[in-house]
């Protein structure tokens, strides 16, 4: 038996997404004597936001993308592997290239797992045959590709049975192909667009479920719910639905020219199999939703896709969950009390069209919110500046740095969002107004 490597770090992070970068940044700026490690497999980041305007051909990929070296704060350590076994008894973790980690503190944030073989012949086709889903990054030029070259027929876009990261993805994608289909009188009066959700509804808050309903209405977009997908038949153009009815679950076969798939997505497996699992069928980091703490392991807190939290998942939930989370990781290290609370901010930019976006920002009371002095449930231009150009400034040299949004930084950018021909992708991917 080959000798583990052994490693032992004050803080260790699983994860190096949005959520493992702001963590470690703002945990190096408030006590830069923390000896933090981050174990990330991945080279590369991405900015995962970006992939429905690449689908909507709005974004280059390589907008999206940055070394992930030129990310990590400056004295944390990186451990480039992948965490395949959590032992918070014994306060270790496992990886795969045999790396035993201990740590006084372990914090939790892996991502989401996306769960492609829960749909029958998906990976065997997702890329060809017409369909597509923006949730692989590589997928993501591909839709745009199947969305300018469709020639007119049925459109379907899925919505599974799980949670999943970013919930008005599949809507985005499906309006901004619709706006494309419409632009051409060959296809816009030959198409048929369906959305195919498993749920029950077009959003978790009703205020803005009702806007998307209209929205779809005006569109003359179908509406399918309780319509779960199972299987593609990427050869035949068919996809299978499970359906719920009052008489049971029936299967339901579709013709389809171009299907957008959101597939169904859980906690990574090492989570599920291991005891910082809630129990459920999607095995997520069970937290406490108030202070991110683990409800077993006190040493533990988890934040980001992977955790337990009641809220939707999106890199705008992290904003409100990662200063709370280390507020109260520093008061356990100095034995204080744990007062730092998270209400469940979220924010969701649900793109309606090209040029239109409704900034859908709510909390655990699932009520509308606004951080702008508007109504947030009307869709606007504005927001769709704040979309494109804003929220990849604040995220790349904000958000992932661990800097406050001071003020002068937004009004900055308000001022440039009334002049939006002043922005281009050289700021977008430099950040020269740092």
């Amino acid at each position: 038996m080959v000798n583990q490597q052994k490693y032992t770090h004050q803080v260790v992070i699983i994860g190096g997404g949005a959520a493992g970068i702001m963590v470690a940044s703002q945990l190096r700026s408030q006590d830069r004597s923390l000896d933090i490690a981050i174990i990330e497999p991945s080279s590369l980041h991405h900015y995962q936001p970006g992939w429905t305007l690449i689908g909507g051909g709005v974004f280059k990929p390589e907008q999206t993308i940055r070394r992930q070296k030129d990310l990590i704060p400056q004295g944390t350590a990186w451990i480039q592997d992948k965490v395949i076994t959590l032992d918070p008894d014994r306060n270790r973790v496992v990886t795969a290239q045999g790396k035993q980690i201990n740590y006084q503190y372990l914090i939790v944030c892996p991502g989401i797992q996306i769960d492609w073989h829960l749909i029958e012949g998906l990976k065997e086709t997702l890329g060809k045959n017409g369909v597509t889903s923006n949730y692989a990054k590589d997928c993501a030029p591909y839709t745009w590709e199947t969305i300018q070259s469709f020639k007119g027929g049925r459109a379907i876009f899925t919505y599974p049975a799980t949670p999943i990261k970013c919930g008005g993805a599949p809507q985005k994608i499906m309006y901004m192909a619709d706006d494309i289909f419409k632009g051409k009188s060959s296809v816009g009066t030959n198409t048929e667009i369906l959305f195919c959700s498993a749920d029950t509804k077009m959003f978790t808050v009703p205020e803005y479920s009702q806007v998307l309903d209209q929205v779809v209405e005006r569109r003359g977009i179908t509406v399918k719910y309780q319509y779960n997908l199972k299987a593609v038949r990427g050869d035949r153009h068919e996809a299978i639905f499970e359906r719920i009815t009052p008489n049971g679950v029936e299967e339901i076969c579709l013709q389809y020219d171009m299907l957008h798939v959101a597939p169904p997505m859980s906690a990574p497996n090492f989570i599920k199999e291991s005891p910082l699992s809630n129990g459920t069928a999607g095995g997520w980091v069970e937290v406490n939703p108030e202070t991110l703490q683990h409800q077993r392991y006190a040493n533990i807190f988890g934040l980001g896709d992977a955790s337990s939290l009641p809220t939707s998942k999106t890199a705008a939930a992290l904003r409100g969950q990662a200063p709370i989370l280390v507020a109260n990781l520093l008061s356990l290290i100095h034995a204080q009390p744990l007062t730092a609370k998270y209400d469940g901010y979220t924010c969701c930019p649900v793109i309606t069209g090209y040029n239109s976006v409704m900034l859908a920002e709510f909390d655990y009371q699932k009520k509308p919110i606004s951080s702008f002095p508007l109504d947030p449930t009307k869709e606007r231009y504005l927001m769709w500046l704040v979309k494109c150009y804003l929220l990849p400034w604040l995220y790349w040299h904000r958000m992932l740095k661990g800097k406050p949004f001071e003020k002068q930084v937004l009004a900055d950018w308000k001022a440039r969002l009334l002049k939006p021909k002043t922005l281009n992708t050289v700021e977008l991917n430099t950040g020269i107004l740092r």
